[in-house]
């Protein structure tokens, strides 16, 4: 009795785990990447100044965020937003605030250790078309897009808290943070990887930035004349993004991760 019992719990727990088996396999059978895909994206990259950028800033870093529509036929149309920030500034706003030394002095006469640095946002959105070369994998490919958006930049001034300097206090600032906006085109190369099981996807690549921009400050306190100053900013950078696609099924309340 004790082996026929033993008999039954082998063929049951065999079925019960060729069962399984068999759906995880048919499960991921039915995975692809095809059809229409709402992207998550979330990128990382750093940028080199160009133009008039250069002449008031170094290299700098972005963080951002965005999401695409994928279409069956491989076009993009997409919106993303960048934070930008670095370190180099390459125009010392602060100079008639320096003493002998080079540094600047607290109203109580301390020294301040005042940095400057970069600060900046820019929006865009985009369109464009992914060029597959694979029969295998017809959603990842070359990654080609072109778009429009919104850049604005300016010279943060980071103070001590514990020192007070009442020529940059609260809206003193704005005499020298050359706050500057304006529109820009965008262009994308790069190459765009969608995995057929889904599981690994990510774009990366070389991105350019040219922003028609002016300066929004209608007085700089350092230089005595006005900031309205028409420029041109370059922005030449890549940029590494990691996917979270939504696939879109037939049925419109049907998302499939």
């Amino acid at each position: 009795m004790r082996k026929i019992l033993i008999l039954l719990v082998v063929v049951v727990a065999h079925s019960v785990a060729f069962g399984q088996s068999g759906r995880r396999q048919a499960y991921e059978q039915q995975r692809s990447n095809e059809g229409s895909v709402l992207l998550m994206n979330f990128s990382y990259g750093g940028q080199l100044p160009g133009g008039d950028m250069a002449d008031r800033f170094g290299k700098n870093f972005l963080a951002g965020v965005g999401a695409d529509y994928y279409t069956k036929d491989n076009w993009i149309l997409g919106l993303k937003g960048d934070f930008m920030f670095g370190k180099d500034v390459e125009t010392d706003v602060l100079a008639n605030l320096r003493g002998d030394a080079g540094f600047v002095y607290a109203d109580d006469g301390g020294i301040s250790d005042i940095k400057l640095r970069e600060r900046g946002i820019h929006l865009s959105a985009h369109i464009g078309r992914v060029f597959s070369f694979s029969e295998t994998n017809k959603r990842s490919g070359l990654r080609v897009t072109i778009g429009g958006g919104f850049l604005q930049h300016k010279i943060r001034i980071q103070e001590e808290p514990q020192v007070f300097v009442s020529s940059i206090y609260k809206d003193y600032k704005k005499g020298y943070d050359r706050l500057t906006n304006g529109a820009t085109i965008t262009e994308f190369i790069g190459y765009q990887f969608i995995a057929n099981n889904r599981l690994i996807n990510f774009s990366i690549g070389a991105e350019f930035v040219q922003g028609i921009t002016q300066g929004r400050r209608s007085f700089n306190f350092d230089t005595r004349s006005p900031g309205l100053d028409k420029r041109l900013d370059l922005l030449y950078g890549f940029r590494l993004t990691w996917t979270l696609p939504l696939f879109i099924g037939e049925n419109a309340d049907e998302i499939n991760y």
